[in-house]
């Protein structure tokens, strides 16, 4: 900091002096707060974490080095081209409906709007599936092996990353066993966000307007999302003190952001991570999440450790609230889709 020639007050304080460093705390507080920061899983800080425990209270999002994943992300990145630059009626043969989730899709939902992005979905193919099966495309050897890796790989990660947000919060190994994820009941997808619609003009007779972005604002339904972005940029998220802020691709790191059911276990201490994508105007983007979810069986309620002036939810099924989230994807349903607020005490 430059020194100042001081400015002598009454009590003999240096104001100048003091204001600089106000203003000092100031700057440094408010740049906590704001920032998307960076934790190293291979060797997490105190101080980290506690930039971790700022940006969770405020926006939900933070980003993750030392991860030791870069050669298998390449080889993501590459199959995720391989697989949107495919011939369409390919993709088309695996179309994901309400009866199964999981395959192709390019008119998903968000907010009521149409979304400008096709995807592609899949789960752990380790256990049966009572609702959804992987489908796969034909004709692109190894997608379907590298895809399977990854998943392995990211939920052995999300696992690591859980682990960071218990210490930040400074769980007792209790209430860490009452926040947890499970794999198999999480999903991985494959994001491509073209310049232009993805329907074809043909098939958009009936469908909703676009919306006026390419993803629209919301919160992811689980506990924690891992998300690869590529260089293009346009992910957002809206920060309680500032409103929508850049969280911007940074080489090297795999985006996190928390999701409803860390709201409700922290008992709004930690804030799900409210974010979108904006439209796509000059290039295409593409991004991969792993949605790390609780187990089916899952009863989300508050952690009794962090309910000191009460809890602010009521307990709720995870899998009856992932159900209502999941058919306003497909659909309209004329009203706003389930929130993890309907849940709270006297909503």
């Amino acid at each position: 900091m430059v020194n100042h020639a001081p400015i002598i007050t009454d009590d003999g304080w240096s104001l100048l002096s003091a204001v600089t460093i106000s203003l000092h705390h100031l700057f440094m507080t408010t740049w906590r707060v704001l920032s998307v920061p960076i934790v190293d899983i291979s060797h997490p800080t105190a101080t980290s974490l506690d930039a971790l425990d700022a940006a969770c209270r405020d926006h939900g999002f933070f980003l993750l080095s030392g991860h030791g994943l870069d050669d298998l992300i390449n080889r993501t990145w590459q199959q995720t081209a391989r697989f949107f630059d495919t011939d369409r009626s390919i993709k088309n043969e695996i179309t994901r409906d309400i009866d199964n989730p999981m395959g192709y899709y390019d008119r998903e939902l968000t907010k009521r709007k149409r979304d400008n992005k096709e995807v592609f979905d899949f789960l752990d193919p380790t256990i049966e599936q009572i609702d959804a099966r992987n489908r796969w495309p034909r004709d692109l050897p190894g997608f379907r092996d590298t895809l399977l890796e990854a998943y392995d790989e990211f939920s052995k990660l999300a696992d690591r990353t859980l682990a960071l947000i218990h210490t930040a919060l400074q769980l007792s190994e209790g209430s860490q066993k009452e926040m947890m994820g499970s794999r198999y009941g999480s999903m991985m997808r494959l994001n491509h966000y073209p310049v232009g619609d993805p329907v074809p003009e043909s098939e958009r007779e009936g469908l909703p307007e676009l919306g006026p972005t390419a993803l629209g604002y919301h919160t992811d339904p689980g506990t924690i999302t891992l998300l690869l972005q590529d260089n293009v940029g346009g992910l957002q998220t809206e920060s309680l003190n500032s409103g929508w802020i850049d969280v911007p691709p940074t080489d090297g790191t795999i985006v996190i952001n928390l999701g409803d059911c860390m709201q409700a276990w922290t008992n709004d201490r930690y804030r799900a991570a409210v974010h979108r994508v904006v439209p796509m105007t000059q290039q295409r983007r593409f991004s991969i999440p792993y949605f790390q979810n609780p187990a089916r069986d899952s009863t989300i309620k508050p952690i009794q450790e962090l309910c000191a002036d009460g809890a602010r939810y009521r307990e709720f099924s995870w899998k009856e609230f992932m159900a209502a989230r999941a058919y306003d994807n497909f659909t309209d349903l004329g009203t706003e889709d389930t929130q993890v607020t309907d849940f709270r005490v006297n909503a």
